[in-house]
């Protein structure tokens, strides 16, 4: 079962590919999206990074929350649908 992980706090240079990369140590990752303006086409810090097993998305928000990632303390947790 797939589970989503909200990431915060990115390094606006910070690509999908990197923050895909930070993740697969912990397992297969589906899918990686840095949100952007929509005008600008900056990143506004913050993105979903999407993992194919429940246990390794909990093993990722449990190590990198709070961890540097290029300069960035991310803010991580188990993201919900509103």
């Amino acid at each position: 079962m797939n589970v989503n992980i909200y990431v915060g706090n990115l390094n606006f240079k910070t690509t999908e590919e990197e923050l895909g990369a930070h993740f697969e140590q912990f397992g297969p990752v589906s899918s990686v999206k840095i949100i952007s303006d929509r005008y600008s086409g900056q990143s506004r810090g913050f993105g979903f990074v999407e993992m194919e097993k429940k246990e390794d998305g909990e093993k990722a928000v449990s190590e990198l929350n709070g961890k540097d990632f290029a300069g960035r303390d991310l803010k991580i947790n188990e993201a919900h649908q509103r």
